[in-house]
């Protein structure tokens, strides 16, 4: 028991460490275990990809292990298989693992033809990412000329996963100058090349040498570096591990530095391997001593849902309306969120447990009907949250295993015995998802979804912030296709005075639309509701019930695609709205939501960020306009608007994925994330992400002295880039954090400006230095910073480790605008020599008021360059006219004998007249 205790303990605080995602991994002894690859439900059945993952991780995990001085390997791994291919007895349940948590998706490729190998990466440098992305056509190694074999490139996306490095090239800025001359930006600067540009014309291509751009000295568009496949350098597998002799990350001995890369950019120029010594994982290791054994690997066929309600009915539960409210929030699951076909059961607790329903499978509207009628109604008694647990396992064992099953706990109660079923929860294989309702809710309850992989969930007592509505309608399943899932359109709630009216609109775009619910809730008496489509037919029909204080509609076949405009009118009492729905088609993507934390604990004074990933299938849907709301323990709400712009706590721009700090603490305890996503007449869909955190796409090689071009990267068109326009609405829970060490009111100003990320320089003539990045605020990205230090350095190094000892440049007329304005300065050097050929480093740093000051910018470098004066053209004389021999007998002199003799004719008759 000790030991089990003890695991559990080292698990929960690796969760607590602020991983983005709910993946299982852990690394033990050396070896990384829990690692899932999941195969998407729409890749056609093919054995051999089955296959191809095995290959690719037993051959990655040597290279691994090199590459990291034996520090890692791989040691086992599961392979999620799609339950629509057949079965096979050696394929079994999942525990734990879901599509939701998978480490890896395998899927195919968005839009075609994109077999590109990516990450992605929400977090700054260091933090985790999400999910490597493969295509079938990858794996099967049809793209390694291209990327690289599929174990190399597999452990170049593992470092972008786990340690949080960033690639070592830029597909926007392929070059760079220093030191007066041109560099491709790579790392380490050993790796040997050309530069090259292909002309094509008339069906035949052939390299030429690039051109040279006057105003910039850099190459023309259309330049590409090609390394030479035999190779000596061993550095970097962040650059291109696709080089043969690249088996090593760079160190900070052959680190490019200059390079303008997502690397240096991010992670204040430190090497990939610094990064990965800073991290968690390497602080627990030693190298080995011997070879780590081959992995190992499972096989799991995602099977049916099964899913057990554990409901708390103590007498709490009679508090401020709260059965009602689970009333309500238990039947938006049972009749609209379970998905078809899933097995569901109920027990409800209070100072023991009872069976209200043994699992039944919901293949009708009568199932869905009699499991509502089993919702409790009655409130008494005390707490025992693990009777719970233990008749909820009882009654999934009747039918099935628990392995892979889910328990939905709902408490609002203190229980200091819920530990003692621990070794129960972990050994059951089930994934638990907790709603803590109200202030008092066990303290312990956040340990059993950070054990099992569930979500965890907090709702107040506010019943306009519809907090336990959006707790249970987040709960579809993390196995579904996403054409299953039910997608949360609208949340809204009210207190509403004087016979006030509640209005709204609800945007239903052409990607859902079926199986559409709008659900009313009300506090005191039937309000009156109106509901208009977008034709602006009223909309009747709603089913009410008066006992739970609900009414719901439910739209016929698809909703039509439009605005639909509710008004519900009420006195004196709380209403909410939600609406759900689901994809339109299984074949058209719907567009989606998903929003989350960065940690699950935040310590006052750290900023926590929160995510929201707004995406249809695999393409991002830039300049929506998305809004968080996060509230406290005690009821108070902060409002943040999110923000795709590649600075805060964004850390891309444009990549679908909009970010903010909040810092704004008031309490201790439990805080509810929920995010608004709105897209109008300026939102977009983009097909391609114009650079991703993967591997490279190698444009050739030189082998033997010839060039070898591979096939053309397939092209980002400008309408791709523009996107195609969208209109639609979401509401996405983002659960739940718990706050600590925060001080009593009035809370010091502990925050400084958030870092400067996107600092841009340009030369302009031959002095003046343009520079360009995003206000941070006064509390990192919120407010007005005070004032702004910037400095200039002719070495990197010294301008990063010295900055307060480099050159500062005169700001005094230099005002920082609000946080998120768009600042430019313009300045000459001065005191330093800057002529033609020299480098020039600059960084900003941003104080407020309280003199708190932010990390220093990203460092950003120019080059002199002075285009050579061309010399003037000297006129080249004619020639004299040489003497005509009218003898001589050069072939066509003929011809001159009579022009002359014309031409005499001609002149004596004009002078005649």
């Amino acid at each position: 028991m000790g030991s089990f205790k003890s695991s559990v303990f080292f698990l929960v605080l690796y969760l607590l460490e602020g991983a983005l995602s709910n993946s299982l991994i852990q690394l033990n002894n050396n070896g990384y275990e829990g690692i899932v690859i999941a195969i998407d439900p729409n890749v056609p059945e093919d054995e051999t990809l089955i296959q191809h993952i095995k290959d690719m991780v037993t051959q990655a995990s040597p290279y691994l292990f090199q590459a990291t001085e034996k520090r890692f390997y791989f040691k086992n791994v599961a392979i999620l298989i799609p339950e629509k291919w057949k079965t096979k007895p050696e394929y079994v349940r999942p525990k734990l693992e879901t599509y939701k948590n998978a480490d890896v998706l395998v899927a195919e490729p968005n839009p075609a033809g994109n077999d590109e190998p990516y990450t992605e990466q929400m977090g700054k440098c260091g933090e985790k990412g999400e999910r490597i992305h493969f295509t079938p056509d990858f794996l099967a190694g049809k793209k390694s000329d291209i990327y690289g074999s599929q174990e190399r490139v597999f452990v170049h996306e593992w470092a972008h996963l786990r340690w949080g490095v960033y690639d070592e090239y830029d597909n926007n800025k392929k070059f760079y100058l220093f030191n007066g001359k041109r560099e491709a930006v790579r790392c380490s600067t050993g790796i040997t090349g050309k530069h090259k540009v292909q002309h094509c014309q008339g069906g035949s291509c052939i390299p030429k040498p690039c051109k040279i751009d006057t105003a910039t000295g850099l190459y023309k568009e259309g330049c590409e570096f090609l390394p030479s496949r035999d190779q000596t350098e061993k550095a970097s597998i962040m650059f291109s591990p696709s080089i043969g002799s690249v088996v090593e990350f760079c160190t900070e001995k052959n680190h490019n530095k200059e390079a303008p890369n997502p690397q240096n950019k991010q992670c204040n120029l430190r090497s990939t391997w610094e990064v990965i010594k800073d991290s968690e994982d390497f602080k627990k290791t030693t190298p080995m001593t011997t070879q780590p054994p081959a992995p190992t690997f499972s096989l799991l066929q995602i099977g049916q849902r099964i899913v057990c309600l554990v409901l708390d009915k103590s007498g709490s539960m009679s508090n401020g309306n709260r059965l009602k409210r689970l009333n309500q929030a238990g039947k938006l699951f049972l009749l609209q969120i379970v998905e078809q076909g899933s097995w569901v059961g109920m027990v409800t607790f209070n100072s023991a447990a009872q069976v209200q329903s043994e699992l039944v499978q919901i293949n009708s509207a009568a199932e869905r009907d009699a499991l509502t009628k089993s919702l409790p109604t009655v409130a008494s008694g005390g707490t025992s949250i693990c009777s719970g647990l233990r008749s909820a396992f009882a009654v999934i064992r009747k039918k099935f295993s628990t392995d892979g099953s889910e328990i939905v706990l709902l408490t609002d109660g203190e229980d200091n015995t819920i530990s003692s079923c621990f070794n129960e929860v972990k050994q059951s294989g089930a994934v638990i998802h907790t709603v803590a309702l109200g202030p008092s809710a066990a303290k312990e309850l956040e340990e059993l979804p950070q054990m099992t992989g569930g979500m965890q969930m907090y709702a107040s007592d506010q019943a306009q912030n519809n907090g336990l509505i959006d707790a249970f309608g987040a709960l579809s399943s993390g196995n579904a296709a996403v054409s299953q899932r039910a997608i949360q359109l609208e949340s809204r709630g009210l207190m509403l005075q004087n016979n006030q009216w509640m209005n709204g609109t609800v945007l239903v775009d052409s990607t859902v639309g079926n199986d559409t619910l709008f659900l009313i809730t009300w506090t005191t008496q039937h309000p009156q509701i109106l509901l208009h489509d977008p034709s602006g037919k009223k909309q009747d029909g709603f089913v009410v019930d008066t006992n739970t204080k609900m009414a719901y509609l439910q739209i016929p076949g698809t909703a039509k695609v439009g605005t639909w405009s509710y008004s519900l009118q009420a006195s004196s009492q709380t209403l909410t709205l939600t609406v759900t729905s689901r994809a339109s088609s299984a074949t058209l993507p719907p567009i989606t939501v998903t929003s989350k934390m960065n940690k699950d604990t935040g310590k006052f004074p750290s900023p926590m960020a929160v995510y929201a990933k707004i995406h249809q299938g695999s393409s991002p849907i830039l300049r929506a306009t998305v809004t968080a709301v996060i509230e406290s323990v005690n009821g108070k709400t902060v409002t943040l608007e999110l923000l795709d712009n590649g600075a805060g706590a964004d850390a891309t721009k444009d990549d679908g994925i909009y970010s903010r700090y909040f810092m704004a603490y008031d309490t201790n305890g439990r805080y509810s994330v929920k995010v608004w996503a709105l897209g109008g007449i300026n939102a977009a869909s983009q097909r391609v992400t114009p650079q991703q955190n993967g591997a490279m796409y190698m444009p050739g090689w030189i082998e033997n002295g010839e060039i070898k071009w591979n096939p053309p990267r397939p092209e980002i068109s400008k309408n791709d880039l523009q996107g195609n326009q969208v209109c639609f609405s979401r509401a996405s829970l983002g659960g739940s954090f718990v706050a600590s060490g925060v001080p009593q009111a009035p809370i010091p100003d502990l925050f400084p400006p958030c870092q400067i990320t996107d600092l841009k320089a340009k030369i302009h003539g031959d002095k003046f230095i343009n520079l360009t990045w995003t206000a941070p605020g006064d509390d990192y990205d919120h407010g007005r910073a005070h004032k702004y230090i910037i400095r200039v350095s002719a070495s990197i190094l010294d301008l990063r480790d010295k900055f307060n000892e480099s050159l500062q440049v005169n700001t005094s007329d230099l005002f920082p605008k609000e946080a998120n304005s768009k600042e430019v300065f313009v300045f000459t050097p001065e005191n330093i020599p800057f002529e033609n050929g020299t480098d020039l480093f600059i960084a900003v740093q941003a104080v407020d008021k309280s003199n708190l000051k932010s990390e220093i910018s990203n460092i950003v470098g120019v080059s002199l360059f002075i285009p050579p004066q061309t010399p003037p053209e000297i006129p080249t004389p004619s020639p004299p006219c040489p003497d005509i021999n009218v003898n001589s007998t050069i072939p066509g002199l003929h011809i001159l004998k009579i022009m002359w003799k014309w031409l005499g004719e001609l002149q004596l008759s004009v002078a005649l007249g």
